[in-house]
């Protein structure tokens, strides 16, 4: 049952704060409109933590990380066994080369603000056929596999079936959906879009042919404090199995071999920059470090099909399956 590193006592307490918010807000409705983006701010917290569960399992004991994966769930936004077809098995693989269903080409190889903009539903959309393989294969390879993930399905539904009947019970139908809507749906989207957001903000115009340029990283004290590390993300892809807590020192062990234009300070004037500024002033805008996903080295394929996934070849860092 313990945690596997101190750490993630915090994990653990920004759930509960998250939890509590959410009880708060059902208890006065009429905070909500005021507390919801400190909702959805834990909401997309809760997405980081199930990543990194997912690649470095936070618990000791099988059923403590099956459960805390279940709690995550519901404020992410998704069940988080989907983080293992999706990222661990397929993104992490490809690196936004063809074959990875969340490469940030597939429409458009510019860099501009409408294109981030769309880029989480088409995504999103993408997403779904290596998720669909997953339990397709574990539903005729592994039942127990299938079960768990079933498992989390009824939960992540049943769990917001019941918030929102507790809201409408206690403030009726139009108030209850409302004070629902804000402290839990609108959190859950915002979480499930900005995470893919920030991928695509990760990976746009990085070379994946690279050891080191693959992916783009924000160093941020305060960013990677309040999610996490996330920020460190060539370090996360170089080391996908370390705990999130190294990731700060192996970044810094990396940044005299990633390009300078690859690691940004702070996400908000990368975006001020890019999406406000370089509107004027063009030469401000990101450009293509090294080469580009599209542009395969002689004897590469490029297939935009996503990479296939097998629920037997389950990688050492799922922590869903693993155990």
């Amino acid at each position: 049952m313990g945690l596997r590193f101190a750490a993630d006592y915090r994990s653990l307490l920004w759930v509960a704060m998250a939890a509590g918010l959410v009880g708060l807000q059902l208890a006065r409705p009429e905070l909500a409109p005021y507390l919801f983006w400190v909702s959805a701010y834990f909401a997309l917290a809760c997405g980081v933590m199930a990543h990194n569960h997912n690649h470095c399992p936070t618990f000791k004991g099988k059923q403590a990380n099956e459960t805390f994966g279940i709690i995550l769930s519901i404020f992410y936004g998704y069940p988080t066994f989907a983080w293992i077809p999706t990222h661990n098995l397929n993104h992490h693989k490809f690196v936004n080369k063809a074959g990875d269903a969340t490469i940030t080409w597939r429409y458009s190889k510019k860099h501009s603000f409408w294109v981030a903009l769309i880029y989480p539903f088409v995504s999103g959309y993408y997403q779904s056929a290596p998720t669909k393989e997953f339990i397709d294969k574990a539903r005729e390879k592994n039942p127990k596999l299938y079960r768990r993930i079933l498992i989390q399905y009824f939960t992540w539904i049943g769990a917001h079936a019941a918030l929102l009947s507790t809201s409408i019970w206690m403030h009726g139908l139009k108030l209850g959906f409302q004070t629902w809507a804000l402290c839990c749906l609108i959190p859950a989207l915002f979480a499930l879009w900005t995470i893919m957001l920030f991928n695509y903000e990760q990976h746009v115009n990085a070379d994946p042919w690279s050891e080191h340029n693959h992916s783009r990283s924000f160093s941020s004290p305060t960013l990677n404090f309040l999610l996490f590390n996330n920020g460190y993300h060539a370090a996360h892809h170089e080391y996908p199995g370390v705990h999130w807590t190294k990731l700060k020192e192996l970044h810094f062990e990396m940044e005299p071999q990633i390009d300078s234009r690859l690691v940004e300070k702070s996400v908000w004037w990368y975006w001020f920059r890019q999406y406000a500024l370089a509107w004027w002033i063009p030469s401000l805008s990101t450009v293509q470090v090294g080469r580009a996903p599209f542009n395969p080295p002689e004897g590469s394929s490029l297939d935009l099909k996503s990479g296939n996934v097998d629920a037997e070849e389950m990688g050492t860092n799922a922590a869903m399956v693993r155990q």
